[in-house]
C-alpha cells in the first residue's frame, strides 16, 4: 500500500506522464470566465480547478477505495463503466468514471483525449476537472452533480414531475451545452440521452462531460436501444454532428411526453397532429400550447432522416432562447425541481462514539494522546512487508528514529517526536499510518493545524478505511474552524468504525 505522493492534485502544476505538454484550458466564455490559472468560476459561485493529473492513490482514497457504496452510475454495478462518488482530501466533491480494463489500451490516446474534453469549462457542463492512467486503470473525474439524473426526474419522479417551464429549460440549457461544445471544436457527444443530464446543487440542469469521450478507443459511441439510434450510425458506424442533434431530438421527445418512447413511434403521432396525446398526462394540461407546439416541431426537425436537413446546435439555441419568459427566467431552478437548496449542514453520528471519537468530538487532545499511546501499531499490519535483503542498515536507522520517536510521543516531548518521526517519513521505504496519525496529534499540540490536516489525509491514503485518520481530520479542522467538514468528517469515521466491528476486525 503506498503512500500518497500530492495533497491536493488540483493545485498541481502536472506534466503529463508521455512527456507533452498538456493544453491549456480555454480562456472567457459565456456562462464564466476564465483566469490565467485556467480556473472558472463555473455559474455557482465555486472555483472549478485547471484540469490536472491525479495520481490512483488520490481517487482510491477519495472513493474509499472504489468502494459499492460508492457507485452513482444509473445500472449501479452492471454497467460497464462504473461511476462513483467521491471526495477530495479539499473537501471538493467529484464523479470518477472507472473504465473497463483496456477500453483505451494506450495512455496516450486516453492522455489526449482527456485533455481536449478539460480544456472545457462552462456552467452548462459537468466540467471535466482530471484524470488518470495508472497501469491497466483509466479514469475520469468530474464536478459531481448531487441532484440525480433528467431520467430520474422524468420516469421515476417520486413527489413530483417536472413542471414545463423547467421541462423548456433543460432543453435550452442542454442546446446552450452543445453549442458550446461545437463552438470550441468538439462537437461530437456520444450515446446523449437523458441519462447524461445532471442537475447541479441550484438544480440548474447540466450536461455530463463524460459523452465528450467514447466508452473505449474503438469501441460504440451508442449504448442505447437502437431504437433511438440515429439511422446514418446503423449504416456506417460514426457519430457526426447532425448524429448529436438527432440525439437531442429524442431528449426533446423526453421532456414533451415524460416517456422514453421510439423516434418512429413519436413521429407517427406528429404528423397525426396527436400533439395532446404525446404531451406528459402528469403536467394535468398545465403546459403553453403554443410552447409545447414549438418544441414539438423542432424535436420532429431534429429526428429528420437525413442528417442535411437536421438543425444545428445554434439553431436549437436560437429556437428554445425564446421560450425563456422574463417571468419564469427569474425562478431558481431549485424551486421549480422542487429540491431544497441548503448549505450542507453538520451531520452528527446515530450511535454513541468510541472513547476515541468521544475524544475528538470534544477535542480532547491529552485524551487522544492516551488512546494512541494504548493503541501502538496494531494498525499498521500489512502496510509494509520487507524482504531478509532490505533489512539495511539505513532500515535500521529508520526503525530507531521511530522508535525514538515513540518514546518522545509517550512522554509528551512532541517536538522531539516530530523530529523523530519525520526522519521516518523522509526515507520513503516504510509508510505507517500510526505514524501520520501520531505526528498529526504531535502538530495539533504545537499549534499546526495545518500539517496536523496534512499527516492525518496522508494517514487515510496509505489506510483509506482507517477510522483514526478520519477521527484526527475531524480535529484538525475544527482547530482550523472549519466547523461542519469536522463534524462531517466526525460521521464519517463513526461510520468506518462501526463498519469495522460489523466485521469483526475490532476497533
Amino acid at each position: 500500500m503506498g503512500c500518497c505522493q500530492s495533497l491536493c492534485p488540483d493545485e498541481q502544476n502536472p506534466l503529463r506522464k508521455d512527456g507533452a505538454q498538456p493544453p491549456q484550458p480555454a480562456q472567457t466564455h459565456r456562462g464564466g470566465a476564465t483566469t490565467a490559472a485556467g480556473l472558472d468560476n463555473g455559474g455557482d459561485g465555486g472555483v472549478i480547478p485547471s484540469f490536472s493529473e491525479f495520481s490512483l492513490a488520490d481517487l482510491k482514497a477519495a472513493t474509499n477505495n472504489f468502494s459499492s457504496d460508492n457507485i452513482v452510475s444509473e445500472s449501479g454495478e452492471k454497467a460497464p463503466n462504473l461511476v462513483y462518488k467521491g471526495r477530495l482530501q479539499n473537501r471538493r466533491w467529484i464523479a470518477v468514471k472507472k473504465f473497463t480494463k483496456m477500453a483505451w489500451p494506450h495512455p496516450k490516446q486516453f492522455a489526449e483525449e482527456a485533455w481536449g474534453v478539460g480544456k472545457l469549462r462552462h456552467n452548462r457542463l459537468a466540467n471535466l476537472i482530471g484524470y488518470c492512467c495508472d497501469r491497466d486503470e483509466r479514469l475520469l473525474v468530474a464536478e459531481f452533480m448531487p441532484n440525480d439524473t433528467l431520467a430520474k426526474h422524468l420516469f421515476h419522479w417520486e413527489n413530483q414531475t417536472i413542471e414545463w417551464a423547467m421541462r423548456l429549460r433543460v432543453g435550452y440549457y442542454i442546446a446552450e451545452a452543445l453549442d458550446y461544445c461545437s463552438t470550441e471544436g468538439l462537437p461530437l457527444y456520444h450515446d446523449l440521452n437523458a441519462y447524461r443530464v445532471l442537475f447541479d446543487e441550484d438544480g440548474d440542469p447540466r450536461l455530463s462531460c463524460f459523452g465528450l469521450m467514447k466508452n473505449s478507443r474503438d469501441g460504440k459511441s451508442y449504448s442505447t436501444n437502437l431504437a433511438y439510434t440515429p439511422p446514418e450510425y446503423l449504416r456506417n458506424g460514426r457519430v457526426t454532428p447532425e448524429s448529436v442533434t438527432y440525439s437531442f431530438g429524442t431528449v426533446l421527445l423526453d421532456l414533451l411526453s415524460g416517456k422514453h418512447i421510439p423516434p418512429s413511434h413519436a413521429l407517427d403521432m406528429i404528423r397525426g397532429k396527436n400533439i395532446i396525446q404525446l404531451m406528459d398526462s402528469h403536467l394535468e394540461g398545465k403546459f403553453s400550447t403554443e410552447e409545447a407546439t414549438v418544441v414539438v416541431e423542432l424535436a420532429s426537425q431534429c429526428l429528420q432522416y437525413e442528417p442535411r436537413e437536421r438543425p444545428n446546435t445554434k439553431d436549437l439555441v436560437a429556437t428554445l432562447a425564446p421560450l425563456q419568459t422574463k417571468s419564469e427566467a427569474s425562478v431558481a431552478s431549485c424551486i421549480m425541481l422542487g429540491i431544497n437548496k441548503q448549505e450542507e449542514a453538520p451531520s452528527t453520528p446515530q450511535k454513541p462514539l468510541s472513547p476515541l471519537g468521544e475524544a475528538c468530538s470534544r477535542l480532547d487532545l491529552t485524551a487522544i494522546h492516551q488512546i494512541l499511546v494504548m493503541a501502538h501499531y496494531r494498525d499498521d499490519e500489512g502496510t509494509n512487508e520487507l524482504s531478509f535483503q532490505e533489512w539495511t542498515q539505513q532500515i535500521k536507522d529508520m526503525l530507531d528514529a521511530r522508535k525514538r520517536g515513540d518514546q518522545a510521543f509517550r512522554e509528551k516531548d512532541f517536538k522531539t517526536a516530530i523530529d523523530c518521526y519525520s526522519q521516518f517519513v523522509d526515507v520513503g521505504t516504510m509508510v505507517s499510518p500510526t505514524v501520520f496519525g501520531r505526528r498529526s496529534l504531535c502538530y495539533l499540540l504545537c499549534d499546526q493545524p495545518d500539517a496536523a490536516l496534512r499527516d492525518a489525509m496522508q494517514a487515510q491514503c496509505v489506510y483509506p478505511d482507517w477510522p483514526t485518520a478520519f477521527y484526527m481530520q475531524s480535529v484538525a479542522l475544527a482547530k482550523l474552524n472549519m466547523n461542519t467538514d469536522a463534524a462531517d468528517m466526525l460521521n464519517e469515521a463513526a461510520q468506518l468504525e462501526e463498519k469495522r466491528q460489523r466485521g469483526g476486525k475490532g476497533s
